[in-house]
């Protein structure tokens, strides 16, 4: 009988074991990080006996969670306020910049013509007609902010606000222009190259928003698989593929 529950007891904590394993590290990352960092991570989990974990949403939804004591080891946001934030709320142990973007104006289908860069005098109204423009939230999606930065740069924020969908990140204005629900979006490069569906339609002027920036940071109390990835994050091989993605790589 004893050696019965001894076997159980054994059996039980190699199943927990195994659990924590398969959980080694947690990452909460901006939606729009997707493509580029599964890959990145199942580069790292082929050369390492490490799981990575990843959660992706919007950088503000992400931040609060984790103020809030989800247990995430590593986030990647897509602007740097919402890191700042978070690293006032003392989640944050270190940070470093990681990558940069480009914001883009997406519509479905094939690209008939190279894309233009977006102007004052570009019509975007009459390019989206009576339909919607898909965008994240213009007050706390990073894509949603740089959007409305913009269009309001350009001068057209009062005309295309009251037909602009708002979403809860990037990814899913990216999920409405590639299905057809709208007409057009403003999402990444990144986005419209990982999304054989939608096109650019349109480049915004660096110039017309936020600097785009992905800082990265090890989330307080990580342990030593976390920072081994966080590390990897930054190396050569993953950069190779943040590049190969469309994102720009902070050496």
């Amino acid at each position: 009988m004893i050696f019965k529950m001894l076997s159980r007891i054994c059996f039980l904590c190699l199943g927990l074991a195994s659990v924590a394993r398969a959980d080694d590290v947690t990452v909460f990352a901006a939606a729009s990080m997707k493509t580029a960092l599964d890959e990145v991570s199942r580069a790292y989990t082929a050369q390492n006996r490490v799981s990575i974990r990843a959660s992706y949403a919007g950088s503000a939804l992400l931040a609060r969670q984790i103020a809030q004591g989800a247990p995430a080891d590593i986030y990647v946001s897509a602007n740097v306020e919402w890191m700042d934030w978070l690293a006032e709320q003392g989640r944050v142990a270190e940070r470093r910049a990681l990558l940069t973007n480009r914001l883009v104006l997406i519509a479905q289908g094939a690209a008939a013509d190279s894309p233009d860069v977006l102007t004052g005098e570009s019509d975007i109204s009459a390019m989206l007609g009576e339909g919607r423009l898909a965008m994240g939230l213009v007050t706390s999606v990073p894509a949603g902010i740089y959007g409305k930065e913009a269009l309001e740069h350009l001068g057209q924020w009062d005309t295309l606000a009251p037909q602009v969908a708002q979403t809860d990140n990037v990814r899913a204005a990216l999920a409405l222009v590639a299905t057809g629900e709208a007409p057009l979006g403003i999402t990444y490069a990144t986005d419209a190259l990982a999304e054989p569906r939608v096109h650019v339609a349109g480049h915004f002027p660096p110039e017309s928003h936020t600097p785009i920036l992905y800082p990265v940071a090890l989330i307080d109390g990580a342990g030593p698989e976390a920072r081994g990835f966080y590390d990897f994050l930054q190396s050569d091989a993953a950069a190779s593929i943040f590049a190969a993605h469309g994102f720009g790589v902070i050496r």
